[in-house]
């Protein structure tokens, strides 16, 4: 979407007049901008439309019709929803008015005349000052400008205007960690809408005022709220912060227009966060976002909540970690300020879980510039992030190893080799592993594309025949786009790829070819040995190195993560240093207080050549 230059700034300036009026979005016509709001919603692939307004006696109105339907009948439900409403107001200050003790008494009740039976209000819509014929179709009377008259009430139409569909703070908020709302809009994007923050007044500020010597115990006053100045999505609340609720007033918006604001309150308070975190540090090397002419790239597992919530987990796997600090809503809050904290341009996870992905990285990283794509495995997935500034996404070549495998003609003659040894072939295809394919163009040189790959291969200690047979898969895959359907674009290749430099699988990848007496082939016995020699024409090396470890829990440390790049046409600009062992083993082992996941994400600087 295009943007006038300085359109924040232009969105600052407007603010105060739209929160101001936040019940009448801003007219040239007086009389409009004073008006109360019907909002119709009302798009070709649904079957009916809603509208929504406030009647006289303050009750709200939402009604379903359907496109189709003439303007009249619409109007006339209209005004029998408008005369209920009068009624029920006549009724209950009739009834205020004859409780015991009222204003006058009830002996008065019966002293006038009784008022006349209310008469049906007259319901009319007009458009340019014209009133529209009632057999016109709700699809066509509806329009923006358009004024609905309820009796003396009048309303503007808005038609379709900027709206929150979900708006959501996170439920646990914690000092010095960023805090985005996840939101979903309708007719509106969040670049164009407005933010603003607040945080409750210190407890017990008003509490003092007007104490007494009463014994009944003091009324609960509402909150009060005093402005923290950020006019951003993301809010990171400091240490002042503690102990107090916040509270985001959000108005919707898509550059042209605003809609309704909405606020929501946090449900819990502000607490301490863990202290220093594995990655602070880390964070003093990405201060910035990049220069053009580099790419900032991250490969990370962040440990799915589906493996990290069990008891094994608990128990077995990571017994060394505080319960809380494995829970999803803590660790959420770090892994968002871990990975927004390296100002990336490509950001690889592994483990992401698929409401992760939507409710949490997608909020989080988008307001930082960032767009992502998931791929699915069985209970979790794949998830790539770009930076829209940089980069467009051209097209995904997702696929499934065992699908490619059996049906893709790329893979023929492997599936041929593989089937002399049936008993591997069958653990082989038994096997739920994805590979992401992302092919990416520059938005500064639209000579610039690469081509992002990122996958989890299969994670058992005697699978390393299936990594062999599924890295050749992936390699072959990524060939065919970055070859034949998009020649010589580079490649940038992320993921846990659950093999040490060691292995036969980094051997592979780094010499382009396996030998077919490699000891891999038989890494769980005799009986699935699988013998056979593949190779590849890449010329790929580790980006990172190979550091001690990237993965370290309690019973193994070891590097299983990496970076592969295409030395043709990428080099290494610079590598973020990884934390120190005395990080990693404060609290004995990974996941800890002070870091999310069992792995450690691996980042570095590279630059087209």
């Amino acid at each position: 979407m295009w943007r006038l230059p300085g359109f924040r700034a232009v969105l600052r300036r407007v603010r105060k007049a739209v929160e101001q009026c936040s019940r009448t979005e801003a007219a040239p016509d007086p009389a409009l901008a004073a008006m109360e709001r019907a909002v119709v919603r009302c798009v070709p692939s649904e079957p009916k439309l809603s509208l929504s307004f406030a009647l006289a006696d303050g009750s709200h109105k939402n009604m379903q019709r359907d496109q189709s339907e003439p303007l009249g009948r619409a109007l006339n439900r209209i005004a029998t929803n408008a005369l209920k409403g009068h009624a029920k107001a006549a009724a209950a200050k009739k009834s205020r008015k004859n409780r015991p003790g009222a204003s006058g008494g009830a002996a008065c009740a019966g002293s006038g005349p009784e008022p006349a039976a209310a008469c049906e209000p007259v319901v009319k819509l007009y458009y340019r000052e014209e009133a529209v014929a009632e057999d016109v179709l709700n699809v066509d009377a509806w329009q923006d400008g358009a004024v609905l008259q309820i009796g003396d009430v009048k309303y503007k139409v808005e038609r379709n205007p900027p709206a929150f569909t979900e708006l959501q703070l996170p439920r646990y908020i914690m000092a010095g960690f960023p805090v985005c709302p996840k939101l979903t809009l309708e007719f509106g994007d969040p670049a164009g809408s407005l933010f603003r923050w607040y945080k409750e007044s210190k407890p017990g500020a008003a509490e003092s005022e007007g104490s007494g010597s009463s014994s009944l115990p003091p009324p609960t006053a509402p909150p009060t709220w005093t402005e923290t100045g950020v006019e951003e999505r993301v809010y990171t609340p400091c240490n002042a912060d503690i102990g107090l609720r916040l509270k985001l007033r959000c108005t919707p918006g898509n550059g042209q227009r605003f809609g309704p604001s909405r606020e929501l309150e946090s449900v819990c308070p502000v607490e301490a966060g863990p202290g220093t975190c594995t990655f602070d540090h880390r964070h003093l090397y990405t201060k910035k976002v990049t220069e053009d002419a580099l790419i900032r790239t991250v490969s990370y597992n962040i440990l799915a909540d589906t493996y990290a919530q069990t008891e094994f987990s608990r128990t077995v796997l990571y017994p060394y970690c505080a319960p809380y600090a494995l829970e999803l809503d803590y660790r959420q809050n770090l892994i968002q300020k871990e990975l927004t904290g390296y100002n990336a341009d490509l950001i690889c996870l592994q483990e992401v879980d698929r409401a992760v992905f939507s409710d949490s990285l997608v909020p989080a990283l988008e307001a930082f510039g960032l767009e992502g794509v998931f791929r699915i495995k069985q209970h979790e997935g794949l998830a790539t992030f770009y930076r829209k500034s940089k980069f467009s996404l051209l097209s995904q070549h997702d696929i499934s190893f065992q699908e490619a495998l059996e049906s893709d003609s790329l893979h023929k003659e492997l599936l041929e080799k593989l089937a002399l040894y049936p008993l591997a072939q069958e653990r082989i295809l038994q096997r739920s592993s994805v590979l992401q394919v992302s092919v990416l163009q520059s938005t500064k040189d639209s000579s610039k594309r690469i081509c992002v790959a990122n996958t989890h291969l299969y994670w058992h200690p005697k699978g390393g025949y299936i990594r062999l047979i599924q890295m050749a898969v992936a390699l072959a895959h990524i060939r065919h786009v970055s070859c034949d359907l998009y020649p010589g674009i580079p490649v940038i290749f992320c993921g846990d790829f659950n093999s040490t430099p060691s292995t036969g699988m980094y051997h592979f990848v780094i010499n382009g070819d396996i030998a077919e007496d490699h000891e891999d082939w038989a890494s769980n016995g005799e009986e699935e040995r699988c013998n056979m020699s593949v190779s590849h024409s890449f010329k790929l090396k580790s980006a990172c190195g190979e550091p001690a470890y990237t993965n370290y829990v309690g019973g193994f440390h070891g590097c299983l993560d990496y970076i592969f790049i295409d030395l043709n046409a990428l080099e290494v600009e610079q590598v973020i240093p990884l934390p120190s062992h005395e990080e990693v083993t404060t609290h004995q082992a990974l996941p800890s207080v002070s870091h999310p996941s069992d792995h450690i994400a691996i980042v570095c600087d590279l630059k087209w050549k």
